[in-house]
């Protein structure tokens, strides 16, 4: 396989990983993996003699495009019209087809897009599914995490989901607000979740996981910093502390690495509403 086509490979995962994200409601995730790909692409329209491109001007226009369906308010920025984009990536060198969107040329310049433009300023919490007999709903409040370095945090919110074994979501992914209190080593988030499944209705080996996001100005993006997670055995009433595990993520937890040996958790109340 040519260079050629393994960029253009590399482009194409860096695009479907993407859009997968964005289609499962994980927007932080999404919008670091377009801009990967945006920073992909402005460095080959940047080289001085781009890799072989025979029609450069394509590339010029692809990243053209992208970074101008990136920059759209939330509003305008659809996954269905993104999606569009696949087809050309996939053939960048052949594709000879109108352009899907009218493109006007961008300034060559490093595309930063805040996560804040495309989610709301309370974060994305469901209201509380409605009660069933002999069904049980789950309200988690998130109270405070516990950090070393707490105080240097912006922007810190935590992504909440709840998978199977095999890390497959089983409710829609939430993200609470930004946390705006931090005290020492703690953040406090004082915000109650509802888990948007009967408790009775979650599969054996399930677990709800907690990722524990900040901005990094430098990089321009949202990261993940550690992530908790607690399995079903452990859903009862009152509070709970649970453990901070490094990331990347692990949502088959197979490799998992405590964050710090320091006695800071993730500090919970879970409250169970019965009919």
């Amino acid at each position: 396989m040519s260079d050629v086509n393994k960029t253009i490979q590399k482009w194409h995962a860096s695009f479907r990983k993407g859009t997968d994200f964005d289609s499962w409601g994980q927007l932080v995730e999404a919008i670091d993996e377009y801009q990967i790909l945006a920073r992909q692409l402005q460095k080959e329209v940047q080289s001085t003699n781009p890799s072989d491109f025979t029609e450069d001007q394509k590339v010029h226009t692809f990243s053209d495009s992208f970074q101008h369906q990136c920059t759209q308010s939330q509003e305008e920025f659809k996954l269905e019209d993104l999606k569009k984009l696949e087809i050309i990536i996939k053939s960048i060198l052949t594709y000879n087809k109108d352009f899907p969107f009218d493109v006007q040329p961008v300034p060559l310049r490093p595309l930063i897009v805040k996560v804040t433009a495309f989610m709301s300023p309370t974060g994305t919490l469901l209201p509380r599914l409605p009660s069933e007999s002999g069904m049980s709903l789950l309200t988690i409040k998130i109270d405070k995490i516990g950090l070393k370095d707490a105080g240097q945090c912006i922007d810190p919110y935590m992504t909440v989901s709840v998978k199977d074994l095999s890390g497959i979501d089983l409710n829609p992914v939430q993200d609470t607000p930004v946390a705006t209190r931090k005290e020492d080593t703690y953040i406090h988030f004082s915000i109650d979740l509802e888990i948007q499944r009967h408790i009775e209705r979650l599969p054996k080996g399930a677990a709800i996981f907690f990722e524990f996001k900040h901005y990094k100005p430098k990089k321009g993006f949202t990261s993940t910093k550690c992530f908790a997670f607690m399995e079903m055995d452990e859903i009862k009433p009152g509070p709970i502390v649970i453990e901070l595990y490094k990331k990347p993520t692990d949502f088959k937890r197979k490799k998992l690495q405590l964050l710090t040996k320091k006695p800071l958790y993730l500090h919970l109340h879970q409250t169970l509403h019965k009919d």
